[in-house]
This record gives structure tokens, sequence and C-alpha cells, in this order.
């Protein structure tokens, strides 16, 4: 307790760990990069499972200095995603799920890439000051994007299947859908799935999309696909003719005009009733209760010229002025989010 004030009164001072917690993110990120460089989750799982591995056991294996390789793996069980039992390192149930590379919904591929390019977190006030990153992925976006939709898709892909007890999209008998900005297109593919009659037309840059062109290979439902390249503003469109529109993880990339600009295209490509999908992180009233989503918005602002965080309203307010109606913020899985919104009958 400290004393303050006169006369003296008895106060608690707040404490300092979200100071700490702070200071402590970049060495959590990169140990968590370390280890997955290293390829420590892929060989614990071809340990035993009763038994897992000692330091000394992973280090041989991997040519590492035995005392480093135990400070990095007490390092990742302190951030919970390894086990230790004694001297046995083993996988947990989080690292199976998200850290192998053939992991249920693996994020191994995310990880490396989520942040961005990682000078630009070190320029921040820079960027701050002059409103523009110092390396934006603008200027070359095929060489991020590439890993970062590849490192996506499992978890989109999972989303876009849960959304379906949402939205039930395969009520639908040969739905057309549009995937603007579709990376690796994981809500066609998800869509044509459960629709053996729909068509998609995928559009991504150049270079990207051919990500779409290998995994809806990988699918099986290449055959129903139009792969579009170019811009998601300027490529031509049809008006009045598809049933889903997909704007799946865009808006936050391309500032308020852009993504206005995004949903008025979707409204127009949309036959009546037809509905359009906007998947993103929103920023909540609060800007507290998601702190994920705001710091999707940073992430954005400091390696996109136009990025910024889309919050609840700026998402509702497009909809609204563009005509659509029957507004609802669906969570097909946790911390994934989507608007569904419907255009008027005639």
């Amino acid at each position: 307790m400290a004393h303050v004030g006169r006369p003296f009164t008895d106060y608690k001072p707040p404490a300092a760990a979200p100071v700490w917690a702070v200071i402590e993110g970049l060495g959590r990120y990169h140990v968590l990069l370390a280890a997955l460089e290293l390829g420590v989750f892929e060989s614990l799982n071809e340990a035993p499972a009763d038994s897992g591995m000692t330091a000394g056991e992973l280090a041989r294996r991997l040519g590492l200095p035995e005392l480093h390789t135990e400070s990095l793996l007490d390092s990742v069980v302190a951030l919970g995603l390894l086990d230790r039992v004694v001297d046995d390192f083993r996988l947990n149930d989080a690292a199976r799920r998200y850290l192998l590379v053939d992991g249920a919904a693996s994020m191994a591929g995310l990880i490396p890439v989520a942040p961005g390019p990682h000078e630009n977190w070190t320029r921040l006030a820079a960027t701050v000051r002059s409103g523009r990153p110092a390396t934006p992925i603008d200027d070359d976006p095929a060489a991020f994007y590439v890993p970062l939709v590849e490192g996506t898709f499992t978890t989109m892909w999972r989303c876009a299947g849960r959304a379906d007890f949402k939205m039930r999209y395969s009520a639908l008998d040969a739905p057309r859908i549009l995937d603007l900005g579709a990376g690796g297109a994981p809500w066609s593919i998800a869509m044509l799935e459960a629709c053996a009659g729909g068509r998609a037309t995928v559009n991504d840059l150049d270079g990207v999309i051919d990500v779409a062109r290998r995994k809806t290979a990988e699918h099986g439902v290449d055959d129903r696909c139009e792969f579009r390249p170019g811009d998601f503003h300027t490529i031509p469109l049809e008006e009045g003719a598809y049933d889903i529109v997909v704007l799946g993880h865009i808006c936050r990339t391309e500032g308020p005009d852009g993504a206005r600009h995004l949903v008025e295209r979707a409204y127009g490509a949309l036959r009546p009733e037809g509905r359009v999908v906007m998947a993103d992180y929103f920023v909540g009233p609060n800007h507290k209760t998601n702190p994920h989503a705001v710091l999707m918005g940073m992430t954005m602002m400091a390696s996109t010229v136009n990025g910024f965080g889309v919050t609840t309203a700026e998402a509702t307010g497009w909809l609204r002025d563009a005509g659509f109606e029957a507004l609802r913020l669906i969570e097909p899985i946790g911390f994934q989010f989507a608007y569904v919104a419907s255009k008027p009958r005639d």
C-alpha cells in the first residue's frame, strides 16, 4: 500500500501487469516464431505419445545446443503451447491443433506473415507522423498476400463452412457466387462443396489468384469456377447476376471510400434477394470488447496505404447506404465474424 495525499489515505496503485504484458509481447511472438522455424513442434509430434522428448533428445535431433534448446522449450511451455512433465516436453492440444503443419486448424503458415513486414512495426511512430508506412505491402502485394492467403486458408475455409448453419446457402439449388479478393477462395470452395449446381466467379490480383486456382483444384471444384484476375475496384462485373457476393477480409485494406465502393459493387452485382457476405474483424462501439479487431486495424495501418480497422458502425452504414436490408452479424467460429445482408426484392 502507498500513502498519498494530505491527510494520508490508503491507496493501492494499479498493477504493472498490463505494461509487462506489452513489453513481453515482442519476445513472446519471437519465441513462437523460432520454435516453428526450428521444427520444434513437428519433431515433438514424432515422439512417443506417452513420454515426449527431453531437451537433450530434441537438441540432438535438431542439431542444436542443449541449454539453448531447453530455454526455448521452457519459454514455449510458459506461453501455454507445450507441456513439460518432469524432463519431458510434449505437445498439448493447442499445439496439435494450431501449430502442426497438418493440424486440424493449422496456423503454422500464418504466424510468420500475420503481422505484416516486421520492420514496419519498428517504424510505427514514423508511420503515424507521416501517414504512410515505410514499406507498404501495396508496393508488391503478391509477395505478401500469397503466403498470407495460404496461411489463413484453413481457418477461413472452416469459417465459411460453418457459416452455412447461420445463412443456409446450401439450400440454394445452383447459386452463382462472386468472390472478390478471394485469396485462396475458401468461401467459394465451401459454397461449391455444399451446392453441387453452384458456380463461382473468383477474383484476385495476378499472382495471388494462382493460390485460388490451386486450392479449388485440390478441393475438386475448379471446373465450376471462372477465374477473373485484376483489381476488384475495376474488373467488369455483370449487373444483377449473382446470388451471393463475398467480401472476405478485404474491406479493412481499402479505407472508408474503397470499402464503400466494394459494397456498392456487390449490391449492383446481386440479383434481387441476393445476399452479400462481408467477413472481417469488426471493432465494437467501445473499442475494448474486441481488442483483436482493434490491433488488426493497427496492423493494417502499419503496413498498408489505406487500411484501418472497420467498426460495426461503419460496416452497417456502408451496407444500409448501398441499399441492403435484413442485416445480421454472425460468428461462424470463434473471433470470425461476418455481416450477411440482402438486396431487396424488386
